[in-house]
């Protein structure tokens, strides 16, 4: 679904990423660890259409392609529309809106009004907090319930791909688990899952293989439940010793 061929980013003079490959397969949950700087926000800021590599390309394939298309220079608009939504780190929710008004901001492109309707009632079903807080203002929602709301907006969408960038960030442990068990089952209804996590734990459970990231470049990489015995890894993410 997704292929990411040798990239190289930079941010102003830093060479962020420095030759990175990946591969996502259609109905996966593919986690991206790493430390701080490892370049992990900026690769999925660069597959949304936010950053345009230097060097690489990056290849496509939904129900809304024609075939495997090379989106490395595409509009992150028209890639919203051929089927990939970001979620962002810090959730930018729109504090002066309704959070029924912010759920519809992610069904922009859209003109197909059952289907949004259809989306609107599964997004209060799997959060249902949304729907009965629907004419409260976002910014008047906690931390989880924002992060729930970012979700729901990328739901609105449609997306065959969602990408998550550290959706656990400054969340209580119990709030985790729920929004954990809700990505599982986003996952289970189809949607394929790109997940940026320093919750490496989590993410090592949640998804099917796991990437390692190091200043710019793959370290590791591997079906997550072999990673979690994995020692470098342990030492380094799971505090282990």
């Amino acid at each position: 679904m997704l292929k990411i061929d040798d990239i190289h980013v930079y941010r102003g003079r830093t060479h962020v990423l420095k030759g990175v490959s990946l591969h996502v397969q259609q109905g996966e949950i593919v986690s991206l660890i790493g430390g701080n700087g490892a370049g992990k926000t900026t690769i999925l800021r660069t597959i949304s259409g936010l950053l345009r590599p230097s060097r690489g390309k990056i290849f496509l394939k939904t129900s809304k392609t024609s075939g495997e298309t090379d989106i490395s220079r595409v509009p992150a608009e028209t890639i919203t529309g051929l089927g990939v939504t970001h979620c962002p780190e810090g959730r930018g929710i729109f504090s002066q809106l309704s959070v029924k008004e912010n759920l519809m901001i992610g069904a922009y492109l859209r003109k197909d009004k059952e289907g949004i309707a259809d989306d609107y009632a599964r997004v209060c079903a799997l959060f249902p907090i949304l729907g009965s807080r629907s004419r409260q203002t976002g910014g008047s929602l906690s931390g989880g319930e924002q992060e729930m709301l970012a979700v729901g907006r990328a739901l609105m969408s449609r997306p065959e791909l969602l990408t998550l960038d550290e959706p656990s960030l400054g969340l209580g442990p119990i709030i985790v688990d729920n929004l954990f068990s809700v990505l599982a089952e986003i996952n289970r209804q189809g949607v394929t899952l790109l997940l940026v996590e320093q919750n490496a734990i989590k993410a090592l459970k949640l998804s099917h293989r796991t990437y390692v990231l190091e200043t710019g470049r793959m370290a590791l990489s591997g079906l997550s439940a072999a990673l979690i015995d994995n020692e470098k890894v342990k030492k380094a993410y799971l505090g282990g010793t």
